[in-house]
């Protein structure tokens, strides 16, 4: 029986990472939830249906959340993105114990993707929960290619992720679309 140490809250943004971030904690015997944050992005609309359609592959529970007001997104790095994702996690699942996951990995420029900043994250969040959340990257240390590989061995649905800055139509050039392009 699967504890309430042995729980994953992934952060679910409909791309390949954290499709992967489910099938792995499923694999490992947690009970998987998924929690998609609309915070304005530019591809909401896009990720929450490819978030909805993962959620329904896998059978796991999906909380959805919605943050209004006033901002404007651009492509790129967007500044404090992946610390908000996890503090709105745990503000909005205050009952929460186990895992919070998220989908980073290496050969990205941006410090929220990196191991200082999982290592810093993780120390806040540990302090404000009493030990009881951890955040945890699986693929840290993983290149997108590794990741994808990871992918196709075990069968994970790519054809129902999707990953671009720009919108709800994939543009091609964001780095987002140049990674997928690369690997897909």
């Amino acid at each position: 029986m699967v504890g309430t140490r042995s729980r994953a809250l992934v952060l679910t943004s409909g791309g390949i990472d954290s499709t992967a971030c489910i099938k792995y904690y499923q694999d490992l015997g947690f009970s998987v939830r998924g929690i998609f944050i609309d915070y304005g992005q530019k591809a909401r609309l896009r990720e929450r249906e490819c978030v909805t359609n993962i959620a329904d592959f896998f059978k796991i529970e999906l909380d959805s959340l919605t943050i209004t007001g006033p901002h404007h997104f651009h492509e790129g790095e967007i500044l404090g993105r992946n610390g908000f994702l996890i503090m709105t996690a745990i503000l909005f699942n205050s009952d929460f114990i186990g895992l919070i996951s998220i989908g980073l990995h290496s050969g990205v420029p941006y410090y929220d993707c990196s191991k200082a900043f999982l290592e810093k994250m993780n120390a806040i969040v540990t302090e404000y929960s009493d030990g009881q959340i951890k955040i945890d990257a699986p693929f840290i240390d993983w290149d997108k290619k590794m990741i994808l590989a990871y992918c196709r061995d075990f069968e994970i649905p790519i054809h129902l992720t999707y990953s671009c800055e720009s919108g709800d139509v994939p543009c091609g050039k964001c780095l987002s679309c140049l990674d997928r392009s690369a690997i897909c």
